[in-house]
């Protein structure tokens, strides 16, 4: 069940910042909340590129996300949260019409499947990368997810540990900044 939460005075932009482990591991900090993350697999660039592994180097609008309500139950945050279901795909294929949007099964080009069995996007949120202004190769499905085992790299997104993702939904609204820096 995801509950909706009053709004409260605007917060601070969601920092996203290099950590001096790895290139491809972050620091994310809202305000106090400090929490590890894991990045792309080839660190940061402000020039992405579809398939580059890199997280972009951006200020991207958080636009609503995603859940599996049978794995995530009792989600309290002011964002829209869609149920994910099976025929949820989201397509990263650049030289199709739907590139970088959300597509359904069946459907053959190149996509990311939304309700994952390696529970990765059991809360998925979208960041505004390529997705209102689209171009062409510049990059697709840039989410906030969780995390892999050991904080393993991800292949351009953001991704946290779900206890630190449940902490961080309660604060996060639609139209939030994320600023990786």
């Amino acid at each position: 069940m995801t509950r909706k939460i009053k709004s409260r005075a605007p917060l601070p932009r969601l920092l996203v910042r290099p950590s001096p482990l790895s290139k491809s591991r972050a620091i994310v900090q809202l305000g106090h909340l400090t929490f590890q993350a894991a990045i792309g697999r080839k660190g940061r660039t402000a020039f992405k590129c579809e398939g580059d592994g890199k997280t972009p180097i951006a200020q991207m609008p958080l636009l609503y996300g995603f859940i599996r309500g049978e794995r995530m139950r009792a989600v309290q945050t002011r964002l829209t949260l869609r149920r994910a279901v099976k025929p949820m795909l989201w397509c990263d294929a650049p030289s199709d019409p739907n590139y970088n949007r959300m597509v359904k099964a069946p459907f053959k080009p190149s996509h990311e499947e939304i309700c994952r069995e390696d529970g990765l996007y059991d809360v998925c949120l979208v960041l505004d990368w390529n997705v209102r202004c689209r171009q062409r190769n510049r990059g697709s499905a840039i989410f906030m997810h969780m995390i892999r085992p050991g904080y393993e790299p991800t292949a351009g997104c953001v991704a946290l540990h779900p206890r630190d993702m449940r902490r961080l939904l309660s604060h996060l609204h639609g139209g939030q900044i994320i600023q990786v820096l």
